[in-house]
């Protein structure tokens, strides 16, 4: 792993492919003998710092059209968070279900699981079939794992039954020193951005492309108002930027005056601090209150002049999804991922079918989705939300931060790469928007 990164480094990226891959890396897992070390406590009694061990793994074999990767630096979403504290199921199961599938899906079936959905890093090998990637080339990948023998895929990926997402319903994911990839999932990685910047976007990136702007999600038109909720943070970030591209008005939740201050200063002008502003939209762990969704609903309008929401932007799910019904407007859309405080949602359904309002499911990115998510990183058109950047060694304490939202943006993490700032090839681009691309740094 030494030399690999040493080359790297020093951007003798054709010697790659003369350099041998190491029968073994450090890597970012869970053991399935401890699947059930939080049985009992609460979700957020659950400590991703005890479960995310670093650990030296043996490289898998590579297949058909795969591709093994150096990883310079990768980051946290909150599926790795999902993982470490095994809800709402334990990834193992995916990985036994897969190795099910044929001889080659067995190598994922392991007592152990690498995590991590995203990474920036640099082909080291590819299998049989692969042509248009190649040893030296830098990339990103998206999380999408397809094996596209199924019809219901070849319209759009997502609906392939054998989609699945990588690093959390496959084995060998990016938070580790190498990773295995399908090389359909490789991306250009941007030149004007460092290793760990290129590493930040790619999960929520392409989620909120395909979820906000893609006919797929909510097909985004300039002058729609749009409501995000968590709009500082990994996934809302984007959503945000995405809106105000796409001359559309977002109308920016957030919980604090310093999340508040981060949105204006990607250009949003209308923002909600729920917790100043005190919305409480349940009464009990069982009950919603509807007097919190009007108030809600007014604020709106005080804020657009008069104008309802024609698309909400909705991934907390069970706290806010009541409220994201009720303020969508006569016609308007709910897209929703995510769930990420609770996935048993519920709504006063008079307010959905009486007023014509659509919920739409959206789920990650088929490729295209996401290739057209990277362009617009690529362009300077969207930039990356990375907040905080640790080593490998102290991951557990990154999704500590991802679980608790004591994080803004997007949370990174160094892999091979042994320090930040490193990777950069576009210096003139990048100077050009260097203020952007800092803007969540140190938050």
């Amino acid at each position: 792993m030494d030399e690999i990164r040493d080359a790297i480094l020093a951007d003798q990226l054709t010697d790659v492919a003369a350099l041998p891959v190491p029968r073994s890396y450090r890597a970012v897992l869970v053991r399935k003998d401890e699947q059930d070390m939080f049985e009992g406590l609460t979700t957020k009694e659950k400590d991703p710092r005890k479960s995310l061990h670093v650990e030296e793994v043996a490289t898998p074999e590579l297949g058909p059209g795969e591709a093994i990767v150096a990883v310079m630096a990768s980051s946290v979403n909150y599926n790795t968070v999902w993982t470490s504290i095994f809800e709402p199921v334990s990834t193992f199961g995916f990985l036994e279900r897969y190795g099910r599938l044929h001889d080659l899906a067995k190598r994922h079936d392991l007592p152990y699981h690498v995590v991590g959905s995203d990474l920036a890093g640099v082909v080291l090998r590819v299998g049989p079939g692969v042509n248009r990637w190649k040893p030296g080339d830098e990339v990103v990948a998206h999380c999408l794992s397809v094996e596209l023998e199924d019809p219901a895929g070849h319209d759009d990926t997502m609906l392939d039954p054998q989609q699945r997402i990588w690093g959390f319903e496959t084995n060998f994911g990016g938070l580790a020193e190498l990773a295995l990839v399908k090389s359909n999932q490789l991306m250009p990685k941007p030149a004007h951005l460092t290793w760990e910047e290129a590493a930040s976007p790619g999960l929520v990136n392409s989620t909120a492309y395909r979820q906000l702007v893609s006919p797929n999600g909510a097909g985004m038109k300039q002058g729609d108002v749009v409501l995000i909720w968590g709009a500082s943070g990994g996934l809302g970030s984007y959503a945000t930027q995405m809106a105000l591209n796409g001359g559309a008005i977002p109308v920016c939740v957030v919980s604090s005056p310093e999340k508040a201050d981060i949105v204006r200063r990607m250009g949003a002008e209308l923002v909600i601090d729920r917790a100043e502003e005190g919305y409480r939209f349940w009464k009990d762990e069982d009950t919603q209150d509807p007097r919190e969704w009007q108030r809600l609903g007014k604020r709106i309008r005080e804020l657009t002049g008069g104008d309802d929401v024609d698309i909400v932007f909705e991934h907390p799910g069970r706290e806010t999804f009541g409220a994201s019904v009720y303020v969508a407007k006569k016609g308007g859309t709910i897209v929703t991922c995510a769930s990420t405080s609770g996935y048993m949602h519920s709504y006063d359904n008079r307010y959905l079918w009486m007023n014509l309002k659509r919920i739409v499911g959206s789920h990650f990115a088929n490729y295209k989705e996401a290739w057209e998510a990277n362009r617009l990183i690529d362009k300077g058109l969207v930039h990356p939300t990375l907040s905080r950047v640790y080593p490998m060694d102290e991951v557990g304490q990154a999704a500590y931060d991802v679980h608790h939202n004591s994080h803004q943006g997007k949370v990174g993490v160094l892999t091979l790469s042994p320090a930040e700032g490193l990777g950069v090839k576009d210096t003139a681009k990048r100077e050009r928007h260097l203020t952007a691309i800092n803007r969540f740094r140190g938050v």
